[in-house]
């Protein structure tokens, strides 16, 4: 039988692989609460369904595989609340499943390291959602879960070099601050991984070998553009938004083992400088 992978908030990640399933042959269908965004998708090769309908409960009756993405919120997990009771009686015939999480349920460790046994103790009500969210998912009876916990997402139409260009990157410097990333191709291949090699219940984290200062990264890229590098600004002293400064509120390192022990991934970006190069060649 074909395999079919549902895609709940079929964004950024999600199109990453579903772009390497469809040419093996898998019928990928992803969610959108956006019917004028559901054109966009099918121009991907994969289906749409509009997330609330009838064409989402009848996408679940033949996934053998399922995707989900979409953010929570104060009131819990979306996918959960509208189809919960659905995705647990279907959970006995779904081969795989994974919930793409974030890096942020580990909290603030000032700048140590982190890997998938750490406790879970957010700083932010984010990482609490996500927290709370990971713990839905895992009750639901059966099924074949496996969380993905990733770190800041790059890779093409979403870098630093835009920005760069435009004269708004800025280096805000905070006194021992890193932060852990992955590029949008590694992202794909863990996820094909864990699909070719699944384990139910367990724990990844999505992240390259290289955590790095933000503002490093943002001069990096300057460097590669041959662009004046941006003047260093004290974060104490920043002007930001509450949303920008809460991302300074967590400093930490974190561990990519599991992923290249069990799952065989070897990086294709293992750092940010690979990851730049990468975009700045394909013309981003």
């Amino acid at each position: 039988m074909a395999k079919t992978l549902l895609s709940f908030g079929h964004g950024y990640s999600a199109q990453a692989l579903a772009a390497l399933l469809i040419p093996q042959g898998w019928r990928v269908i992803g969610t959108t609460r956006d019917t004028a965004r559901a054109d966009a998708i099918r121009a991907t090769g994969a289906e749409a369904a509009v997330f609330g309908t009838d064409d989402v409960a009848r996408a679940l009756g033949a996934a053998t595989h399922i995707l989900t993405s979409a953010a929570p919120e104060a009131t819990g997990d979306p996918v959960l609340a509208a189809y919960g009771d659905a995705i647990a009686d279907a959970a006995p015939r779904i081969e795989w499943a994974g919930y793409l999480s974030t890096t942020g349920v580990y909290g603030d460790h000032q700048g140590g390291w982190v890997d998938e046994t750490t406790a879970l103790t957010p700083a932010t009500r984010r990482g609490q959602w996500r927290k709370d969210a990971e713990e839905a998912w895992a009750a639901i009876p059966g099924l074949a879960l496996h969380i993905f916990r990733l770190a800041g997402i790059y890779g093409p139409g979403r870098g630093p070099f835009e920005k760069v260009r435009q004269g708004t990157a800025r280096r805000i410097v905070k006194e021992g601050q890193v932060f852990s990333r992955i590029h949008m191709d590694d992202i794909a291949q863990v996820l094909a991984a864990s699909i070719a090699r699944p384990n139910p219940g367990a724990v990844y984290n999505l992240c390259d070998d290289d955590p790095a200062p933000p503002e490093d990264v943002i001069e990096h890229a300057a460097r590669l553009l041959g662009l004046p590098v941006p003047p260093a600004e004290a974060y104490e002293t920043a002007e930001m938004t509450e949303m920008a400064r809460s991302f300074y509120a967590e400093s930490k390192r974190v561990r990519n083992d599991r992923i290249k022990d069990e799952l065989g991934v070897r990086l294709i970006h293992p750092d940010y400088r690979s990851g730049l190069a990468a975009l700045l060649a394909g013309g981003d």
